[in-house]
């Protein structure tokens, strides 16, 4: 996967070459004070809201043994997680699949179809959560109309996730009763955020006044 997501960047900017200098100002904009604060906004209530759900899915396992949920989550190169993915996938899934749908069905339905075609990439412990990080990823590119923003989002949601599971080699996260029962609650209330959040903003999209 680390090559076709090399091809799939080299053939957008190939695509783009003779608009390659008109995308500074994109690119400025990420780090505007307000589009910095949504970012760190979603890509902290997803990280705690992703625990939560592997939290979910591993008592799950515990239940029905079905194989291991964090395979994917504990493997791949630091390259391909924190840089390569981000762009590829936001390429993909914003870039094309979200714009490719506004134009066959209405913008909700586009943000929830690619939103879900973006989790269904994702192992049975995190499909759940990168569905409601897809949506809100969407609702980020469509208020900007800058997929810059939504490779910054996701690039640092990935950086975050990265930098905890080096922090935590002992998975205390995961075995230490106190810290996950804390985790869990910030989970949840993350999770009536985000939906508050996705839900307004889902309102405005269907009033076309986002």
């Amino acid at each position: 996967s680390f090559w076709i997501y090399i091809f799939i960047i080299f053939y957008f900017f190939f695509k783009i070459r003779a608009e390659i200098f008109s995308v500074k100002d994109d690119v400025v904009e990420v780090f505007s004070h307000d589009i910095l604060k949504i970012i760190l906004a979603v890509v902290v209530l997803n990280i705690f809201f992703s625990y939560g759900m592997l939290y979910l899915s591993n008592s799950i396992l515990d239940i029905v043994p079905s194989g291991n949920a964090f395979n994917s989550f504990l493997t791949g190169t630091l390259i391909t997680t924190i840089l390569i993915s981000p762009i590829s996938e936001e390429l993909i899934f914003r870039g094309v699949f979200l714009n490719r749908l506004q134009l066959a069905v209405p913008v909700v339905f586009a943000v929830l179809i690619s939103s879900l075609l973006f989790a269904a990439l994702h192992s049975f412990g995190s499909i759940f959560s990168a569905f409601i990080f897809g949506i809100c990823i969407a609702i980020l590119y469509l208020k900007t109309d800058n997929i810059f923003v939504a490779i910054f989002a996701h690039f640092f949601n990935n950086l975050f996730a990265e930098i905890i599971v080096v922090l935590d080699p002992n998975k205390i996260l995961f075995t230490n009763s106190s810290v996950v029962l804390i985790m869990s609650i910030l989970a949840v209330v993350s999770f009536v955020i985000i939906l508050l959040f996705i839900i307004g903003n889902l309102k405005k999209l269907n009033n076309n006044d986002l």
